[in-house]
């Protein structure tokens, strides 16, 4: 995503179910209540809360919470625009709670709303995404997405056996999270000499638009031998077109994240490798920021979290299993 400026990354994967998922993280987060009985309480406002990204996040920081003894609220927008996450800042402002944890679905268009938070003495944390002003926020946590991109070249690199040509499929470009794990996907596939990096294409986060794009890039490279989904949406799509072209598993797929369908993608071998990222101890780690803070303890300023390759064959390892994403607490 995901990427998650958070931008489109983020895919909606609620669609029929988004109503109950947004019910589940509704009860998580106890909108009206807090998890832990002290006086200070943490506001978490995440990008789509239907996401199971953000539902894994939200759920590892009310158990921080409630562990640390802080209260806990959270809330999250029902789809990736400004105009819908706004109110849910402004809300959180005239409550003034004495920390929030935000994930900005803009860069810029949101800053004021913090500043202005920020200012009346709240701390803030950005967990995901970030704004472009330096100045908001105590702490900023999110994957390393460059890190993420170099993961995915070499466990792509592994699967195709270092040789053949391999394309990388994405949203759009200008993208903070996609842009990054595109540049270290490019530098990591730097140490294969046997592949060949065709040109990325965009497909505007339309799974159509990537199986046509698949099945046009196969005719023009028949030994195309992999290929690397920028988000979940991209990932269906090539998957999609790769069974109508008869070359689904020959073609080796890596996507991010470890989503519930991308999980049963994976078993059903659409998917050879996930790169999953760690909305949980985003959560966590985040929710500890703050708290220390509280106590006047030193906080740090940015934390980039773990990125793990998910495979066949070690995908029911308990120490992977653990970053399949979660769609309820």
């Amino acid at each position: 995503m995901g990427t998650k400026a958070r931008d489109n990354t983020r895919t909606l994967l609620a669609l029929g179910a988004a109503a109950a998922l947004a019910l589940t993280l509704s009860s998580c987060s106890s909108g009206s209540g807090s998890s832990g009985g002290g006086a200070k309480s943490i506001t978490l406002i995440t990008g789509v809360k239907s996401d199971p990204f953000y539902i894994t996040m939200t759920c590892a920081a009310q158990a921080e919470a409630k562990a640390k003894g802080v209260g806990f609220t959270a809330d999250g927008s029902a789809q990736w625009d400004v105009s819908v996450q706004r109110p849910l800042i402004d809300s959180a402002a005239a409550a003034r709670p004495a920390g929030l944890l935000v994930s900005p679905v803009d860069t810029t268009a949101l800053t004021p709303s913090l500043k202005q938070i920020q200012n009346a003495g709240t701390k803030i944390g950005l967990v995901d995404t970030s704004v472009t002003d330096p100045s908001i926020g105590i702490t900023r946590i999110s994957s390393d997405n460059v890190k993420g991109g170099q993961v995915a070249a070499d466990a792509l690199a592994k699967q195709m056996g270092e040789k053949g040509s391999v394309i990388v499929i994405s949203v759009k470009p200008g993208v903070s999270t996609t842009d990054d794990r595109i540049k270290g996907f490019t530098q990591g596939m730097a140490k294969y000499p046997g592949i060949k990096v065709i040109p990325t294409l965009y497909d505007n986060d339309l799974p159509a638009t990537a199986a046509s794009q698949i099945q046009s890039t196969l005719a023009a490279h028949p030994d195309l031998g992999g290929v690397f989904a920028g988000n979940t949406n991209t990932a269906q799509g090539i998957a999609t077109g790769l069974k109508q072209a008869g070359k689904q598993g020959a073609v080796k797929v890596v996507a991010f994240d470890a989503e519930p369908d991308e999980v049963t993608a994976l078993k059903a071998n659409t998917i050879q490798v996930l790169v999953a990222q760690d909305p949980a101890a985003i959560g966590a780690q985040a929710v500890d920021q703050l708290v220390a803070s509280f106590d006047g303890k030193p906080v740090t300023a940015s934390i980039g979290t773990t990125m793990v390759p998910i495979t066949q064959q070690n995908m029911n390892d308990p120490s992977i299993s653990k970053y399949f994403y979660k769609a309820a607490c």
